[in-house]
C-alpha cells in the first residue's frame, strides 16, 4: 500500500531503528516505547489486521513469533520474561493498519493489560 507507514519503513523509504530484517520481516524500535525493549515486528507483506490473515499466512505469523523470541534472547530477556501483543482494530489500540507484533521486555508487565 502506497500510503502505509509500515510499508514505507519496510521498503526503506522512511528511516527506523532496525534491529532485524530478512526477506519477509522487518523489526524496529517503537518510537513511543512502553518498556525498555519495545520492538515492532512487521511483515513486508501488507496485511491490515489479523482478521485479514489467510491460511497462506500461517508461516509468516509463526516467523513473527520466532523472531520475537530471538530478539528477546539477543537482548537478554528470554529467561527474565517478555510479552508479545497483537492489537486488532481501534478499540484494541491498533493505530497503524498493517499487522505488527509488539515485543515488550525489561520491566514488570502487569495483568490484565490495558
Amino acid at each position: 500500500m502506497s500510503d502505509c507507514l509500515f510499508c514505507k519503513i519496510s521498503a526503506g523509504e522512511i528511516p527506523a531503528a532496525l534491529v532485524h530484517q530478512d526477506a519477509a520481516l522487518v523489526a524496529f524500535k517503537d518510537i513511543n516505547p512502553q518498556a525498555p525493549l519495545h520492538v515492532l515486528i512487521v511483515p513486508r507483506k501488507h496485511i491490515a489486521t489479523l482478521n485479514d490473515l489467510t491460511p497462506d499466512d500461517d508461516g509468516l505469523v509463526g516467523s513473527m513469533f520466532r523472531t520475537a523470541a530471538a530478539l528477546a534472547k539477543q537482548h537478554g530477556y528470554h529467561d527474565r520474561g517478555y510479552r508479545t501483543v497483537f492489537n486488532t482494530h481501534r478499540e484494541a489500540g491498533q493505530t497503524v493498519f498493517h499487522i505488527h507484533l509488539h515485543l515488550l521486555a525489561g520491566r514488570g508487565l502487569g495483568w490484565p493489560p490495558g
